[in-house]
């Protein structure tokens, strides 16, 4: 596995001593252990915990000097081998992301060192609050006030990156209180906290995904994120959407690997198919540069700015659905059996397309901002 192009590699020393390290753990016991993560569902928590101790969940936190590039160039090597692994990595940053933004302290501190450190394991329930604010679906937890804060209850059909010793950020509507959210996190350790089993997914079942049913899930000031929330996610959306760029450009990567490694048998023929490696890996590397752009200035909320970034959000999308579906015209037959990595790739890039935003929702968002039009 070749290293990240030269000219996307400007990191110090540190930071090349990290990603290095990375490599190590993507090449070799991520990647023994890939078909296991996507075959039988194993969640790959030793991985994960590897990844935190070489200091993979650190670089966008304000300790790692929020440093948004490195953070998603860390996810796209791992995703270059499992996107699924590289989902999870972004669950956890972003379960990161909201403990540090919270200024809460108790959820800073000791909680968020091992957080940082890959010690302790997070993940991220917001799907259906980000579409719900999007006006696609309505907000699925609901909560009510009583002495010392909230009591919290509803289902939200999954959660990723989820164990019984695991946590996540979850947002609920206030009863009786118009636009009125709040955001908190969520100990699945908690008797109210109930974890049950999801349907079968077409792939990415290794990502430790659950339902997740709250029942009078008491939030106060030890598990609070943000109360209101609104202004919380506008001042995180764009470090939050961005961080997920590293899923499309690795699985993207991943599969212009694939083309090349027939390239040298089947160029002669696979030259009259659209969408060849040279072409989408300049592509690729194109993108790769409008992310690291944005990336330098993750809680900005210009309105042009996030137009930008929702842009490249959907461009990693779609170019991982071409890049996916070229290598498995370009690998032919031996792509086409079940033990291939292209075949685990075409069910990476569906996700990363469908996963939220969505395309169809990153549109919606672009066309709403285009116009300054507010959601119902």
């Amino acid at each position: 596995m070749s290293a990240v192009p030269e000219r996307f590699a400007s990191l110090s020393s540190e930071q090349e001593t990290m990603m290095a390290a990375v490599r190590q753990i993507a090449a070799g016991p991520l990647a023994n252990m890939v078909e296991e993560i996507d075959r039988h569902g194993t969640y790959p928590r030793a991985i994960l915990m590897a990844l935190g101790e070489v200091g993979a969940f650190k670089p966008h936190m304000a300790v790692g000097g929020t440093d948004y590039g490195t953070a998603i160039r860390a996810m796209a090597e791992v995703s270059r081998v499992c996107g699924a692994t590289g989902f999870m990595m972004w669950c956890h940053a972003v379960c990161g992301l909201y403990m540090e933004e919270s200024g809460n302290p108790a959820l800073q501190g000791a909680l968020l060192h091992a957080h940082i450190h890959g010690q302790t394991l997070g993940g991220t329930g917001l799907s259906n609050p980000m579409k719900s604010f999007a006006g696609i679906e309505a907000m699925l937890l609901r909560a009510k006030k009583v002495e010392g804060g909230y009591l919290v209850s509803g289902t939200l059909p999954w959660v990723s990156n989820l164990g019984s010793d695991h946590y996540f950020g979850a947002i609920a509507h206030v009863e009786g209180e118009g636009t009125h959210e709040l955001m908190f996190l969520v100990d699945c350790a908690s008797p109210q906290a109930e974890l049950r089993d999801c349907p079968s997914f077409a792939g990415m079942e290794g990502t430790g995904t659950w339902g997740v049913r709250l029942t009078d899930y008491f939030v106060g000031t030890h598990n609070m994120i943000a109360d209101p929330v609104r202004p919380f996610i506008a001042r995180i959306r764009a470090a939050f959407i961005l961080l997920q760029c590293g899923m499309g450009l690795g699985v993207t990567q991943g599969a212009i690997d694939s083309m090349w490694d027939v390239e040298q048998q089947l160029g002669h023929v696979n030259q009259f198919l659209e969408d060849r490696p040279d072409t989408l890996q300049a592509e690729l590397d194109a993108l790769t540069t409008r992310v690291m752009a944005l990336a330098r200035t993750p809680f900005e909320t210009d309105t042009a700015y996030l137009i930008d970034v929702l842009d490249v959000r959907a461009h990693a999308s779609e170019i991982s659905l071409r890049a996916a579906q070229s290598a498995l015209l370009h690998q032919g037959a031996r792509g086409y059996l079940m033990s291939s990595a292209v075949q685990r790739r075409v069910r990476e890039s569906h996700f990363v397309a469908i996963v939220t935003p969505a395309i169809k929702h990153l549109r919606k968002e672009m066309a709403r901002l285009s116009t300054q039009e507010q959601p119902q």
